[in-house]
């Protein structure tokens, strides 16, 4: 329910919130989050600890705390999920239900003690669908699903990214992007900003915080998430976009730009085997994924 503004706010929320518990036992939240974090290899060591101790920093900002704890319900529930190729995923924080300082705290320092993780390839599509799996199994309810999706190049492993962002927001699953315009060993990707507004977020309210330098990873971060915890100020507006059609839903940027450029390297790559190796160039129609 939404919060009404003047002095009867608080009456009629009272009267009229929602129980804690819904009718099959599953506990109620205000939203569900899943923080899917690249960890591929184009993010060094150095930049990997930067980016987790975003992260852990976040869940002690006051304002991050009030942010997780200032819906109808005062909780919400998050997981931490690491990602990179197509099949490179893995929950490493469970469901956990944070609804004040000590239980964000705690959070904080579970992923503290992690290791970090690293990986190859990029496969956002697989991290998606991963992500919707998450919120699929979750021991949680709510009206509001969200993923929070950071990666410092476009897809160029599994299903088509833009095919996976439809399926996510059928489901009525937020999309929002944390596009990591940084120095990496390749580089970051051109137009990576670009590539997500139109081929990775979607979803009611959906939007991009993109990173410009590691400096200021932890302070985007933190107000990314503040902004993603109090929910969408604007019109409710979903951005879909058929992934299928692009003459109904036009867009700046080719969603296969990350598949295209991967297919351009390999083809390189054979190039340099003496003799060469015709039989064994890929034909683009076949290596690029349809579905």
């Amino acid at each position: 329910m939404r919060r009404i503004a003047s002095c009867l706010g608080t009456i009629v929320l009272n009267i009229f919130a929602q129980p804690l518990w819904a009718e099959d036992g599953v506990f109620e939240v205000d939203m569900e989050l899943v923080l899917a974090v690249d960890i591929s290899f184009s993010i060094s060591m150095n930049e990997q600890d930067i980016q987790r101790r975003g992260y852990v920093a976040a869940f002690l900002d006051p304002e991050v705390v009030m942010a997780l704890t200032q819906g109808t319900r005062g909780r919400v529930a998050v997981t931490y999920l690491e990602w990179a190729g197509e099949t490179s995923h893995a929950q490493v924080i469970p469901w956990t239900l944070i609804s004040d300082r000590e239980s964000a705290a705690a959070f904080s320092e579970r992923l503290n003690n992690l290791e970090i993780n690293r990986s190859g390839r990029t496969s956002l599509s697989g991290a998606l669908d991963m992500a919707a799996d998450l919120l699929g199994r979750s021991p949680f309810v709510s009206y509001r699903q969200v993923v929070d999706l950071s990666s410092d190049g476009m897809n160029n492993s599994g299903l088509r990214v833009d095919k996976a962002r439809d399926r996510l927001i059928y489901r009525g699953i937020t999309i929002n992007g944390l596009p990591l315009l940084v120095g990496t060993k390749g580089g970051p990707a051109e137009n990576l900003d670009v590539y997500f507004e139109d081929c990775v977020i979607g979803g009611l309210g959906a939007f991009n915080y993109p990173v410009y330098n590691w400096e200021s990873f932890g302070e985007t971060l933190q107000r990314k998430l503040v902004r993603e915890l109090a929910g969408y100020p604007g019109p409710a507006q979903a951005r879909i976009c058929q992934a299928a059609d692009v003459t109904q839903a036009p867009t700046k940027m080719d969603c296969l730009t990350g598949e295209r450029a991967e297919l351009e390297n390999f083809k390189a790559l054979i190039d340099t085997i003496p003799g060469g190796a015709e039989r064994w160039k890929p034909v683009e129609k076949d290596w690029i994924p349809e579905d």
